[in-house]
C-alpha cells in the first residue's frame, strides 16, 4: 500500500513538473477577440451558394487561391509547391504551370502577365509567362519572412502584401493562434526601387489584402481577432488606420475586391469559444498546449462560408453551405458572373454562380 502511494505521489510530481516546466516552442500572452456577432444583427440572414461545382477534382491537396490570367486561363497553387492553370470549359485537371519548390498561397496577374504569388516559403515571388521564377522579397530588415501570405496589385504595380506572422511558419500556424502574439505585418514592394516597407505591424496573424475603390485604402485581414483594418492612401486620413469592420463571427482568410463595390471575405471556419475563452489566461493556454495533440486539437467544423461586404464594410452577402460539398473556404475572387473558391482542406477548386 505505501509503495502504491509513494509510486502516485511520484506520478502527480513528474505530472506537474511537465506541465509546469516542458518547454514548448509558444509563449503566451493575453490576447482581446473582437466582439463576436454569432448569427445576428447583419448576419442573421443567410443563404446558399447558387449552383455550387467543383474543378480540378483531385489535382492536389489544397488549392489556397485562384486567379485569372490574360490568357484565359485561371491559375491556383497546391500544399506541394505546384501552380496549376486550368479552363473551366475544358473540364480537366488543368496542367502544371510550375513548382514553386515552396507553398504558393495568394496570388495575382500584374500588368506585364507576370503572375506575383506569395509563397509561404520562398518569399514574394514572380513567375513569368515563359515560367522564369523570380525572388522579389525574401527578407524584411535583413531578417528571412516566415509567412508570406496574400497581395494585391496596385495600378502603379506596387505590391501590397502580408506576411501572417514573425513566429511561426505555414507548417506551424496554429501555433500563432494558441500564442496570441500579434506579429503579423502589411507591406508594400516598389518593383521600380525594388524597395519594401513595413507599413503596418502588431496585426493579429495577418492574412488577406485587397485595394479597395479608386485605391484610396488598403485592407488587411486579422484572422485571429476576426476583423478587418483599413490604411488609407489618399484624402485626409491617409497615413492612418481604422477598422473596416469589427468583429465577424468567423475567422475570416483571403480578401478579394470585384471592382464594382464588393469585397469577398473567405471563412474557413466559425470563432472557437473554447480557444477565445483562454484569451486572457496565458498560463493556461501553455498548459492546454502540453496536452496531447488528439486533446487540444482545433478541429474547424466542415463548412463553406463566404461574406460580401460594401465599400463602407455593410454585409451584403452571408452565403453559408452546410452540405459539405466545398468547405473551409481560404479564398473567393470574382470572375466572369461566378466566384471562384479555394481551400486548404479540399482537393478541387470551387465554383458558384453569383449571387
Amino acid at each position: 500500500m505505501k509503495k502504491t502511494f509513494l509510486a502516485i505521489v511520484v506520478l502527480l510530481i513528474a505530472l506537474s513538473a511537465y506541465f509546469l516546466f516542458w518547454p514548448i516552442p509558444i509563449e503566451p500572452v493575453v490576447w482581446t477577440p473582437s466582439p463576436n456577432p454569432g448569427s445576428t444583427g447583419e448576419f442573421a440572414g443567410k443563404s446558399g451558394f447558387n449552383s455550387l461545382e467543383n474543378l480540378v477534382r483531385d489535382v492536389g491537396l489544397g488549392p489556397e487561391d485562384v486567379t485569372m490570367g490574360s490568357d484565359g486561363y485561371f491559375y491556383t497553387g497546391f500544399q506541394d509547391g505546384r501552380i496549376i492553370r486550368f479552363k473551366p470549359e475544358d473540364g480537366g485537371p488543368g496542367e502544371l504551370f510550375v513548382n514553386t519548390g515552396g507553398r504558393p498561397l495568394g496570388m495575382k496577374m500584374d500588368a506585364q502577365g507576370n503572375l506575383v504569388v506569395c509563397d509561404a516559403f520562398k518569399g514574394l515571388i514572380s513567375v513569368a509567362p515563359d515560367r522564369k521564377i523570380t525572388v522579389l522579397v525574401e527578407s524584411v530588415g535583413g531578417k528571412k519572412m516566415l509567412f508570406p501570405d496574400d497581395l494585391d496589385i496596385a495600378k502603379d504595380g506596387t505590391i501590397w502584401f502580408s506576411d501572417a506572422s514573425q513566429r511561426f511558419d505555414q507548417h506551424h500556424w496554429i501555433n500563432d493562434f494558441w500564442e496570441g502574439r500579434p506579429t503579423g505585418r502589411l507591406l508594400s514592394y516598389d518593383p521600380k526601387t525594388k524597395e519594401t516597407k513595413v507599413i503596418l505591424g502588431d496585426l493579429l496573424f495577418a492574412n488577406g489584402v485587397a485595394l479597395g475603390p479608386d485605391e484610396a485604402f488598403v485592407l488587411v485581414n486579422e484572422t485571429l481577432a476576426a476583423r478587418i483594418v483599413r490604411y488609407w492612401l489618399k484624402g485626409p486620413k491617409a497615413g492612418t488606420r481604422d477598422l473596416f469592420i469589427a468583429g465577424l463571427p468567423g475567422y475570416n482568410d483571403n480578401l478579394s475586391f470585384n471592382g464594382n463595390g464588393t469585397f469577398w471575405v473567405a471563412v474557413p471556419a466559425p470563432r472557437n469559444n473554447s480557444l477565445e475563452g483562454l484569451a486572457g489566461s496565458p498560463f493556461q493556454r501553455g498548459l492546454v498546449f502540453r496536452l496531447p495533440n488528439r486533446l487540444k486539437a482545433v478541429v474547424p467544423e466542415k463548412v463553406g462560408w463566404v461574406i460580401g461586404l460594401d465599400a463602407d464594410g455593410k454585409v451584403k452577402y452571408n452565403l453559408q453551405d452546410s452540405s459539405g460539398l466545398y468547405t473551409n473556404i481560404t479564398s473567393v475572387n470574382e470572375f466572369g458572373g461566378h466566384l471562384y473558391l479555394g481551400s486548404i482542406e479540399m482537393h478541387s477548386v470551387g465554383r458558384a454562380k453569383l449571387p
